[in-house]
């Protein structure tokens, strides 16, 4: 119900609401996700249907009444809209009260998010005591910025999936700028925090490389998504390609279906590049070589043997098979 609407913190503008095909589909991955961390054996999952199917209107009305107004236009992101005319709709301000319901119908005692989310925590809060249940306990965690240093978003392209393959995961870390490594330290992993604040003042000195730090961040990473096997291959695999100049000793196969292909639609239907536009980009970069040779004319027609490889960048294969 809450993803149909949308989450209005931290935007600028209303969100397209989603339909429940678009919702359903999104969610097919969601548990998966989780139980990467959680333990299965302990862990419950519930659907908003499961109590929002039976909310009549009068409860709806009855939430409004918990709330005012000026309480919802005081977030920073209404008064930005204000200031720039743009719209507000009614319909955010019940998502809010949808999520603090939440905290209701599962009798929550501890609710956390991103630090983004604490006005919504905080309703859970206030509905919950409405509803003469003990208020629940909220924690609020720093928001985990992306591989650039902007917020971490798939439109960027600077995520890390929890569901990636160990080597990409380890590649992508070891890719992401500096000033990103403590927070990552921090809020990824494991690791002790005055070992943390040790290695950001030796980095801060000079006494220690970010690379190394890195290459410890990715294996720790790693390791609590995969295992510490996985991670030992991951690295292994690493050293291969970037110091040794080595390929990787498994790639995605691609099943040639002609035997020629212009280079930027070889590079999209391969699945190599998202679009045939990145592919172009790629291209006119030099970042893309077939069987270690870089071929800089994206209209370049291009003889499909069986074996070769295509590269794009310094960690993306993929093997054409025919």
């Amino acid at each position: 119900y809450t993803a149909r609407i949308g989450d209005p913190s931290g935007r600028d503008k209303m969100r397209e609401p989603l339909t429940k095909e678009q919702v359903l589909k999104n969610m097919e991955t969601y548990e998966r996700q989780l139980l990467k961390i959680l333990d299965p054996n302990k862990t419950t999952f519930a659907y908003q249907s499961e109590w929002f199917d039976d909310v009549s209107l009068l409860d709806v009305l009855a939430w409004g009444g918990i709330f005012t107004v000026q309480q919802m236009l005081e977030r920073d992101m209404y008064q930005k809209r204000l200031k720039k005319g743009n719209p507000i709709g009614v319909h955010e301000f019940m998502y809010p009260l949808m999520q603090g319901y939440d905290s209701v119908a599962i009798q929550a005692d501890v609710e956390f998010g991103g630090s983004d989310q604490e006005f919504n925590l905080l309703v859970g809060r206030t509905m919950q005591a409405h509803y003469n249940q003990e208020p629940q306990n909220i924690l609020t965690t720093t928001l985990l910025i992306g591989t650039d240093g902007r917020k971490m978003s798939k439109s960027y392209n600077n995520y890390i999936g929890v569901m990636e393959k160990p080597r990409e995961m380890f590649g992508k870390i070891m890719s992401a700028i500096d000033e990103v490594i403590v927070d990552y330290f921090t809020l990824c992993t494991d690791v002790p925090v005055h070992e943390i604040k040790e290695m950001e003042q030796e980095m801060k000195k000079g006494s220690m490389n970010p690379k190394d730090a890195k290459v410890r961040l990715a294996r720790e990473i790693v390791t609590v998504y995969h295992g510490t096997q996985a991670a030992r291959i991951a690295e292994e695999e690493f050293e291969n390609v970037f110091k040794n100049r080595e390929k990787p000793s498994e790639m995605p196969k691609w099943k040639a279906m002609k035997s020629r292909y212009i280079l930027a639609d070889l590079l999209a239907e391969s699945g190599i590049v998202k679009s045939k536009n990145e592919a172009r980009r790629v291209v006119e970069q030099g970042g893309v070589k077939i069987d270690d040779v870089v071929v800089n004319d994206w209209q370049k027609e291009i003889v499909i043997k069986s074996g070769m490889v295509v590269q794009v960048g310094k960690r993306r294969f993929v093997q054409v098979v025919k």
